[in-house]
This record gives structure tokens, sequence and C-alpha cells, in this order.
């Protein structure tokens, strides 16, 4: 298979994940689909890093667009060198893979700190506010701590929930990213497998 071929391949995979990440990313700000409790004193510091949203999200266009364009590059006439266009194509993806794994990394690490941190609630002892009652993820085996939380209601699945989606989505984009960079740094050391001037 060509390595634009690959990189078209990894771009289509790379579109659904990144639009999941931005809602799942959303969903976040509106526990339970209640928006009453959107702030930042009361969500976890975690949402408000937009991870989802911009790590794993927006960031995830500009690698798409290129993996995606790949194949349509002019890869003819470069100094003499027919496959001169394909290897800058190569090159180029190499470099936006690189940016693409920055942000699912940035969402990877946001989404485990949050998981680890847990959500922000209130408690029967916190007097209505909102507090971190759990410390560094031991309440993730332990459902019986859940019930700590008292506002929002069943926060904490909420909270779970979409933030191991976050983490799984942007570990499947970083592995995808990296693949990239290999693929990419193939096709730029060995050139294309394919030559559109074949038939020239």
């Amino acid at each position: 298979m060509c390595n634009a071929k690959c990189a078209k391949c990894v771009g289509i995979c790379l579109v659904p994940l990144a639009l999941l990440c931005i809602v799942a990313n959303t969903l976040l700000f509106f526990p339970n689909g209640e928006t009453g409790y959107n702030t930042a004193e009361k969500l976890a510091d975690s949402v408000w890093c937009f991870s989802g949203i911009l790590g794993s999200g927006l960031l995830m266009v500009f690698p798409v667009l290129v993996f995606m364009g790949m194949k349509n590059n002019d890869c003819c006439g470069c100094c003499g060198n027919e496959s001169c266009g394909k290897r800058f194509a190569n090159f180029t993806s190499v470099i936006f893979a690189g940016i693409g794994a920055a942000g699912a990394a940035y969402c990877f690490i946001v989404s485990a700190v949050g998981l680890n941190n847990g959500p922000k609630c209130t408690t029967l002892t916190s007097n209505k506010s909102y507090i971190y009652p759990f410390d560094e993820g031991n309440y993730l085996g332990n459902h019986s701590m859940w019930d700590t939380c008292l506002e929002p209601p069943k926060i904490v699945t909420w909270h779970v929930t979409l933030f191991a989606l976050l983490l799984v989505m942007s570990g499947i984009q970083l592995v995808l990213c990296a693949f990239q960079v290999i693929n990419g740094l193939f096709g730029f050391i060995c050139g294309s497998c394919c030559s559109c001037c074949e038939s020239a």
C-alpha cells in the first residue's frame, strides 16, 4: 500500500475520533444534560482545559487535511527527481503528525489527571461548597464512595465515563499519529512506493 493511501486511511480514522472528543468534552460542561453547573467553582479544573475540544478536536483538523490531501500532491518534475514531490509531502505529514500527536497527548494527560482527581461536588460535610471529595483516584475501584457526591446528581458516573472515553480516544489518536510519523519517515527516506510518473 502506498504511503499516501496509508496517510489517507489515518486521516479518515482521525475524523470521527476528533468529533467524538469534541462532543465528549462539551458534555462535561453539562452534567446530566443540565446547564446550572457549568461554572468554574462547580466543575473540575480539568474540564476547563478544553483538552477534547482543542487538543484532540480542533488541532486534529490540520493533520487530517494534510493526510487526506497527500495523494493529490504532484510528485513529478522537482529538480529532475520524480519522487521529490512525494518525499516533501511525506516530510510534511511527519510534521503535522507530530502536531496531532502533541494534541492527542495533551488530551490524554488531562483526561488521566481528570480521572485521578475526580469531579467537584457537594458532600454532607462540605456545607454546600463544591470540593474534590476523592484522593488520588482511590474512588475509581470503589463505587460505594460515589454516593459521597450529592450535587450535581450522578456527577461521578458522568465525569468518569466522559473522561475515560477521552482517554481512550486520545490514546488511539496518539497511536495513529505515531504510525503516520513512521509511515511518513519511511516515505521520505525511501521514496513513495507509487510513482505518478510511471505512466509518463
